[in-house]
């Protein structure tokens, strides 16, 4: 099992921006750049993981430690 390394309130700042990237692309498809929203499907997806391929190479981590 992955270890995560994502806290609570960065997972759902992912989700949501990722959300609202994807939700560009439907609201505006036919833009120049709109393949770009679907670049918002990483932080989604890492949002729903819990894990930051970044973030483990970088030494990152914004969970709470458990005592």
């Amino acid at each position: 099992m992955i270890k995560t390394n994502e806290g609570t309130i960065d997972r759902v700042l992912r989700i949501i921006l990722g959300g609202a990237l994807i939700t560009g692309y439907f609201l505006n498809p036919e833009g120049a750049y709109s393949w770009l929203y679907w670049l918002g499907v990483i932080p989604l997806a890492t949002g729903i993981v819990g894990w930051c391929g970044l973030y483990a190479v970088l030494g990152i981590n914004t969970c709470k430690m458990k005592n």
